[in-house]
């Protein structure tokens, strides 16, 4: 039986992608602090929660104890913190899938010192503690490290040009990646997410995207918030997809050497479109205008072929069919 690390795994990506690896019989082991996660969000799987490290004396024989009968391990903290950092080196985990982070745009840009200590320093911890002892690293990093590039669909060679302290912790992280594996030998490899969206996404806080939080605003009687004009345009990418793009990478043969990975559909769509979509399905709905957000991009569009080549990956469903099993999810 395989065994992974999930950081971040009872958040939105993080808990969609241990259910999978719990249906392919892994042996899961889930690190949340839970400050954008929910256990809630592992309802129907077996899970065992071991409390904050800080509280608990025993926590290291805790540690140790027999799986029993759970299919999931929570353990209620930072990724980073040194008993987490101990069982990485002692597990041997076969793959440890890298989905936590302080995430969103705008946060970082009101707290970039609290961000980075996370999202970097946190990251080089934890990927300090797996050189010698699992089998491969994936980093959950962001198309915000191209900034808005001028050439869409982007590539994976356009230069990176982070416009935020989030974009530039990812961007970061994969500079990370690559010393890493040159100096340390390491199998890392990073998959550059272009915003996710699907069923379980919480449309009610600071991170949402903006499919959840409209499907939110519907559901509660609130207007839809839109930035701008609604001009710009994001390539979407349905849950399922991102999920099985961890999938493979984890599964893939050879050996990765630190490179990024764009994981999206290929195509973009407006905020507009969108809008038009519930506008026209829920005709009572109400949109409530609001400026351009600091150190958001105009439009993203993602090529996906290198990650199609080297392992597979190929986005089987497309934006306006995931956003009908959205909204669907949401009982609208």
């Amino acid at each position: 039986m395989k065994k992974c690390l999930v950081t971040g795994g009872c958040g939105f990506i993080g808990s969609h992608l241990a259910r999978r690896l719990v249906s392919e019989g892994w042996a899961v082991d889930v690190v949340d602090n839970m400050s954008n996660g929910y256990l809630e969000n592992l309802d129907g799987l077996k899970i065992r929660v071991l409390p904050n490290a800080y509280f608990l004396p025993d926590f290291d024989n805790a540690m140790s104890q027999k799986p029993g009968d759970h299919q999931v391990l929570v353990i209620s903290d930072d990724f980073s913190h040194p008993q987490i950092l101990k069982r990485v080196r002692e597990k041997h985990y076969d793959v440890v899938f890298h989905q936590a982070a302080i995430p969103r745009v705008l946060y970082s840009v009101e707290n970039p010192s609290a961000t980075t200590d996370v999202n970097i320093s946190g990251t080089i911890r934890l990927m300090e503690a797996c050189r010698e002892s699992v089998g491969r690293f994936i980093f959950a990093s962001s198309s915000s490290v191209y900034g808005g590039a001028d050439t869409l669909p982007t590539t994976e060679q356009t230069p990176r040009n982070p416009k935020s302290p989030y974009a530039w912790q990812k961007s970061a992280i994969e500079d990370a990646a690559r010393i890493f594996s040159d100096l340390y030998n390491m199998d890392i490899v990073c998959l550059r997410y272009f915003n996710v969206y699907g069923p379980g996404q919480r449309g009610d806080s600071p991170y949402s995207t903006a499919v959840s939080a409209w499907c939110n605003a519907i559901k509660t009687g609130q207007k839809m918030r839109s930035d701008g004009d609604g001009t710009q345009t994001r390539d979407l990418c349905y849950i399922d997809n991102t999920v099985e793009a961890n999938i493979l990478a984890a599964n893939a043969s050879g050996k990765f050497k630190g490179e990024p990975y764009n994981i999206a559909c290929g195509d973009r769509t407006s905020n507009r479109e969108i809008l038009d979509y519930f506008e026209e399905k829920f005709p009572d709905c109400e949109v409530r205008n609001a400026p351009w957000r600091a150190g958001d991009v105009m439009h993203t569009q993602a090529d996906v072929s290198a990650a199609k080549e080297r392992f597979g990956y190929d986005p089987k469903v497309r934006f306006w069919e995931g956003l009908d099993r959205t909204v669907e999810w949401w009982n609208l």
